[in-house]
């Protein structure tokens, strides 16, 4: 018999066995200072495009008043407890009813993580004769909430309705033999890519297989529709998602998230949803902070017009320089180049290092070899001035990769990985 751990020592992993030439600087990354444009990586100056603060919401001074008055009157314990024993109070109450009325539900469960509560929400959603029919491209933490499941599952290619559709034909037959029903899941906003999930063709096939759809909108939620209520809204179906799901992670620049659906489905997800009734609740330090960001984003439309305005100049400036983005439909801004892992590292490095341009790397397991994806998340606090010196930086490192730089800066690593 082996022991547990000589796998793992053994086999690092596709990610883990960069560890020695990543740890630290590819990943792991330590960005300092006041979440911002710009922050410090390794003592320099870099225009930062890897934050998930749409909004900028995160160091602006009446925000961080709220949060600090709060965490001074009541640290950052209370309420102690999970919310059915000890840990409810009236402005985890207030902050639901706000989120729901925000996304035109009826009612809405707030969530400490948003991570763990999706999870526990597909979990508490289906029993063992329900079968979930999901986008192949989704979210880890729906991956791993499908994965809790315990009747049949089917992945539907990204985006693709007819793909969707033949796996709806294959449920609806499963779902007659074991008397359960179908859960569809998707996401508002695809946040690797970009791409808005096709929330209207996949409602319009509600009635000829009489499922629920389940939503996850953690990048459309404060950044998509004409109030910022997401991608729902936007595309005109708000009415038809069954389960809406967003975190407070991103537009809101804080922990936490909301589940907002029918009451009769609320209350039983209160009853049921593991994650919660068996975890703390969420801190007031977070609660109040989340009233406190909700509500600018209810009075402050010009903060998503500034956010948009700064979308639309760096997806056209990279457009227009001949850059691939992909088939984006929201702020997320993938820049796709061809490319080896050690050629992606050389790369990003001579764009921190000599450009100050400080972006998010992704490369296979994650997307297929010979790819580089650089993912861009544009927010209000950039300004015209980051988005040229940055279109600039692109145009120089594309031209290195292109005339074999990188290739010969990365031979030593690729030779020392045995790629």
């Amino acid at each position: 018999m082996k022991d547990l751990f000589d796998r793992i020592i053994e086999n690092k992993g596709p990610l883990g066995k960069w560890a020695s030439q990543a740890e630290g600087y590819f990943v792991f990354p330590k960005l300092e200072g006041p979440i911002s444009n710009r922050m410090k990586f390794q003592g320099k100056e870099v225009i930062t495009w890897s934050i998930n603060d749409y909004l900028g919401l995160a160091n602006l001074p009446e925000v961080k008043k709220v949060d600090g008055d709060t965490a001074a009157e009541y640290g950052s314990a209370y309420p102690m407890g999970a919310r059915m024993m000890s840990g409810h109070t009236e402005f985890h109450e207030q902050l639901e009813r706000e989120c729901a009325a925000f996304v035109n539900k009826e009612s809405a469960y707030l969530l400490n993580f948003g991570y763990q509560g999706i999870m526990s929400a597909i979990d508490a959603l289906v029993s063992k004769d329900d079968i979930i029919v999901y986008d192949v491209d989704c979210h880890a933490c729906i991956i791993d909430g499908v994965r809790l499941h315990m009747g049949k599952r089917f992945t539907f290619k990204h985006n693709d309705i007819e793909s969707l559709e033949v796996n709806l034909e294959r449920a609806a037959k499963m779902a007659e033999q074991t008397g359960g029903g179908i859960l569809v899941i998707s996401e508002g906003v695809f946040g690797m890519r970009g791409q808005q999930g096709k929330l209207k063709e996949i409602v319009a096939l509600k009635k000829k297989y009489k499922f629920r759809f389940l939503v996850d909108d953690a990048h459309g939620f404060g950044t998509l529709g004409e109030t910022g209520a997401g991608a729902g809204q936007e595309q005109g179906i708000q009415d038809d998602i069954d389960v809406y799901f967003a975190t407070f992670a991103k537009s809101m620049a804080s922990i936490g998230a909301f589940l907002a659906a029918d009451k009769e489905i609320i209350d039983y997800l209160k009853y049921n949803l593991r994650s919660q009734m068996f975890a703390k609740s969420l801190p007031m330090v977070y609660v109040k902070g989340a009233l406190k960001r909700l509500d600018m984003l209810r009075t402050q439309p010009e903060l998503k017009a500034k956010l948009w305005e700064n979308v639309n100049a760096l997806q056209n400036g990279l457009k227009e320089k001949g850059f691939d983005i992909g088939t984006t439909t929201s702020c997320v801004t993938p820049v796709y180049l061809n490319g080896s892992i050690p050629e992606a590292m050389a790369l990003v490095k001579d764009l921190r290092e000599n450009y100050g341009i400080f972006c998010s790397i992704v490369v296979y397991p994650v997307i297929p070899k010979g790819l580089i994806l650089l993912r861009m998340i544009p927010t209000a606090t950039h300004t015209m001035e980051d988005i040229t010196e940055t279109l600039t930086a692109f145009s120089a490192i594309r031209e290195r990769l292109e005339n074999g730089t990188y290739k010969r800066l990365s031979a030593a690593v690729a030779a020392a990985m045995g790629e």
